[in-house]
């Protein structure tokens, strides 16, 4: 699951483009989960730190290309904070790693529904991490929305296994990856955060290479490249998605990537889900959808609060 791209602090002029933002938004869900049915596909035969390389590696592709045609090389890739870039991209690095490990063990859809747990340990951790204030609504937001993991999860039965567990920790590890790209996006702009990303995150997996490596087929490689330009292709989109648009407007469309992900996974693999699966996802999107609500109203109070030119 995606989440918002944070403004930096350096000043610019945004100028708003509601449809186009939609469609942006709906583009990078559509190449998200493309990527995701073949991060699926892929780890039915190659070891997920394999499959995790070349989404980095063959992202780099598309993200050099945003580059170029942006700010350019030597803009971009300026930084004030290059170890803040090494730990947000060791965090990504594991986040990602779970998430197409879960891939692997779940159901597409399951692993996709638990993801959107995100949000609800993004608001939990915002309190100790980043000193922020939730109140009652959003806790109870919370609280409703880990009930419905709950449901998906089942504890009582057999349900709580490896899969599930993998994918609640990709999704606890994106919360923190979305902390990290907050306190970066303070001096770094979007693509310099998104490029060092992707580069750290290839370096360090390739180091993993030798001791566990499948040799791909013709085929085979053909998928890897294609899944690495659909992520960084999926990156790109969003990332222009809440440039044009306000996040209430566009956030939201990133949860048809389930009703994508439920459809892959019944056409390719047979899998159909369950009904408390489908319960529970619906509570874990509205308690996330609840969340953002209250937080873009707080936002906008606080905005409404501080005077022109008076600075933050």
């Amino acid at each position: 699951m995606t989440s918002p791209p944070q403004t930096t602090s350096k000043p610019h002029r945004r100028v708003d483009n509601t449809p186009l933002g939609i469609a942006a938004m709906f583009g990078s869900v559509f190449l998200f989960s493309m990527m995701n049915v073949l991060v699926k596909l892929l780890t039915e035969r190659f070891p997920v730190a394999e499959v995790s390389f070349f989404r980095s590696f063959f992202a780099l592709i598309p993200v050099c290309v945003a580059i170029h045609l942006g700010d350019g090389f030597a803009r971009t890739l300026r930084t004030r904070h290059p170890w803040g870039h090494l730990g947000r991209s060791m965090i990504g690095l594991t986040t990602m790693v779970a998430m197409f490990w879960s891939f692997h063990l779940l159901p597409l859809g399951d692993a996709i529904a638990l993801n959107f747990a995100a949000p609800l340990f993004l608001t939990a951790l915002s309190v100790p991490l980043l000193a922020e204030k939730v109140g009652i609504h959003r806790w109870s937001a919370v609280l409703v929305g880990f009930a419905g993991v709950l449901i998906i999860v089942q504890p009582s039965g057999d349900v709580l296994n490896l899969g599930a567990m993998v994918a609640l920790g990709g999704a606890f590890g994106n919360a923190f990856a979305v902390i990290a790209i907050r306190q970066l996006s303070r001096t770094e702009p979007p693509n310099t955060i998104v490029f060092y990303f992707t580069l750290i995150t290839t370096l360090a997996l390739g180091l993993a290479l030798p001791f566990d490596w499948v040799t791909p087929t013709a085929t085979e490689w053909a998928l890897l490249v294609a899944m690495g330009l659909l992520g960084g292709g999926g990156q790109m989109l969003v990332t222009r998605a809440y440039s044009l648009a306000p996040a209430a407007v566009v956030a939201p469309l990133n949860y048809s990537s389930l009703l994508l992900a439920v459809l892959f996974g019944w056409a390719l693999w047979g899998d159909v889900p369950t009904g408390t699966m489908a319960l529970g996802a619906a509570v874990v999107m509205a308690s996330g959808l609840y969340i953002l609500h209250r937080e873009t109203r707080r936002r906008v109070a606080v905005t409404r609060a501080i005077p022109p030119g008076s600075g933050d």
